[in-house]
């Protein structure tokens, strides 16, 4: 793995901690699946554009189109969608460490339904990593987590986990900001209905922090972020790529704690970096020993 490919995953986890405080910020004063709807609207009408400056057309292979639309759906439209109804009530941290589960959940995935055979590193960093993801929502339950929430999460993360099984078919070859803003634009499309039925006539409040989060969320997880992943994918693999997520829970709770001043106790230290060794082993395990 070279720096360029380093630095891109570093990077790529970064932003995409980043996005839960982005979206706390949002989702407490304006309804979740309106707000969705718009930015993935806004952040596909922008990746198109970009696609046909670049010279980029929408010609894929059947196969290519169905990748894209199961990963339009369930990560942008159902991950996304329940992130953003869940973290109204829980907060981006604990939110992070959920969503960090879903390297271990694709591993624990193709053991189950796939008869994957799982190698004891892998084995035993599965069960580290969901241990993590216990000690974290337990203490957290324990001070008052609301418990719907946390279960909104798990099921957009269920749907995130689908999302990156059929992410190898998405990468749409030289079309790349092209596939990126076809994924956005049926994300929305998926949103319309439910945010019609919803959160029609709900108030909303518009204040520069939640415009500022709002931006934020277009340019850099919705495109920048989905962009350098797929890139990333293309240049190192997916299982490789997938390294990467295990800065996400480390990541999210540190920037949670200095941007919106969230709880950050011993035990989300412990945590979180329990959460993150055992996401590291599950990954080297699925590498050739040069490779790791």
């Amino acid at each position: 793995m070279d720096m360029r490919a380093i630095a891109m995953g570093v990077a790529f986890a970064f932003i995409w901690a980043s996005a839960f405080s982005a979206t706390r910020i949002v989702v407490v004063a304006v309804p979740p699946l309106t707000a969705l709807v718009l930015r993935f609207t806004l952040s596909g009408v922008i990746g198109v554009g970009l696609a046909l400056a670049m010279g980029q057309r929408w010609r894929l292979s059947r196969s290519e189109w169905r990748s894209l639309i199961v990963f339009g759906l369930c990560q942008n439209a159902l991950y996304l969608g329940a992130n953003w109804i869940g973290m109204q009530w829980v907060e981006a941290s604990a939110a992070a460490i959920i969503a960090s589960m879903m390297p271990l959940l694709v591993a624990g995935s193709g053991w189950l339904f796939r008869a994957e055979r799982l190698r004891p590193v892998a084995a035993a960093g599965l069960v580290i990593g969901l241990g993590g993801v216990a000690l974290v929502m337990g203490a957290r339950l324990e001070d008052g987590l609301h418990l719907g929430g946390v279960l909104i999460l798990l099921f957009g993360v269920l749907a995130l986990t689908v999302a990156t099984l059929a992410a190898r078919g998405a990468g749409g070859g030289d079309n790349v900001v092209m596939v990126v803003g076809l994924q956005m634009l049926v994300g929305a499309a998926a949103l319309v209905p439910p945010a019609l039925l919803l959160e029609w006539g709900q108030p909303a409040v518009c204040s520069p922090p939640v415009v500022a989060g709002f931006v934020f969320s277009v340019l850099f997880p919705g495109l920048l972020a989905t962009w350098i992943w797929l890139l990333l994918v293309r240049r190192i693999g997916a299982v490789r790529a997938a390294t990467f997520h295990f800065l996400s829970p480390v990541f999210g709770v540190a920037i949670a704690a200095l941007l919106l001043g969230e709880r950050f106790g011993v035990v989300d230290i412990i945590g979180a970096a329990i959460v993150a060794a055992g996401i590291l082993m599950v990954q080297l395990s699925r590498m050739p020993p040069a490779a790791r």
